[in-house]
């Protein structure tokens, strides 16, 4: 007797998991068949018209030419000054200095450039940019904002100067006299190479009783080891190969002692604080 309940509950709970079983695999397969209903193979058309439908991101030529251009820095004698490399073209020939804003009317490059809070001086080469900075500014500060300004100019396509540029000082004239001719020559050749290569340059300003007057620019304005580049370096090779020169001396045009003089006000009134 007890044999036979023992196996009529063992009969019971066999026909319920086979139930089970068959609910379970009854689902399962309703599911593949729902599931392989809903997703169909992809074809080729189709996936060609999804491509086509989708809202792709457009990149225009001004973000494109941001992206690529890559510009790199480099240190020069002056703590205060860095030579900026954007990879392109600055100026076909010669160099341009802007000592402050007024000089910059014709170039927006450099009138952009003065924008940014710092900066003190602006200077063009043939593939490279100095920027002179306030003693008091940190470069991390300004940097990014240079950076930006220009990569935003080049992209824009608007030419570095807009107005036709006087010949350069050192020119020689067929009024100057020997002596002069060959001062400017060597300038012209053997010195203001190496200057530019430091993201500076030195220009002719006259010949007077055996002196040599020049002008720094760039990053030899105000540059700490300027007085040493003229004394050891510029004037023993004139020295050398023009027995006339007695001395080299550095002097300022009449903007650079205006600028010299309101930066010299602003330090001033910023000590009072």
């Amino acid at each position: 007797m007890a044999n036979t309940v023992v196996f009529r509950r063992l009969l019971k709970s066999l026909s319920l998991n086979s139930s089970f079983n068959n609910v379970v695999r009854s689902r399962s397969l309703s599911s593949l068949v729902a599931a392989t209903s809903v997703t169909k193979p992809r074809t080729l058309s189709s996936s060609l018209s999804r491509i086509q439908h989708r809202q792709w991101p457009v990149i225009s030529p001004y973000q494109q030419n941001v992206r690529t251009m890559f510009i790199q820095t480099q240190d020069t004698p002056n703590p205060n000054s860095l030579k900026f490399i954007p990879g392109t073209q600055v100026l076909e020939a010669g160099t341009k200095d802007f000592p402050n804003m007024a000089s910059a009317h014709c170039s927006p490059l450099a009138r952009q450039l003065f924008r940014v809070e710092g900066v003190r001086s602006v200077f063009f080469g043939s593939d490279f940019i100095t920027i002179n900075k306030i003693e008091d500014t940190d470069w991390a500060v300004i940097k990014p904002n240079i950076y930006a300004t220009i990569m935003d100019f080049f992209a824009s396509g608007l030419p570095i100067l807009t107005e036709e540029q006087p010949s350069a000082e050192t020119a020689i004239d067929p009024e100057d006299d020997e002596t002069v001719a060959m001062i400017k020559e060597l300038l012209d050749t053997r010195i203001r190479p190496t200057v530019q290569e430091d993201g500076g340059d030195i220009v002719f300003m006259g010949f007077e009783d055996g002196i040599v007057k020049l002008k720094m620019q760039g990053s030899c304005t105000n540059c700490p080891s300027s007085v040493v580049t003229l004394k050891s370096g510029v004037q023993n090779m004139l020295q050398f190969y023009i027995p006339e020169v007695k001395e080299v001396e550095q002097v300022e045009d009449e903007m650079d002692r205006v600028s010299n003089s309101e930066f010299q006000k602003v330090e001033e009134k910023l000590g009072d604080v």
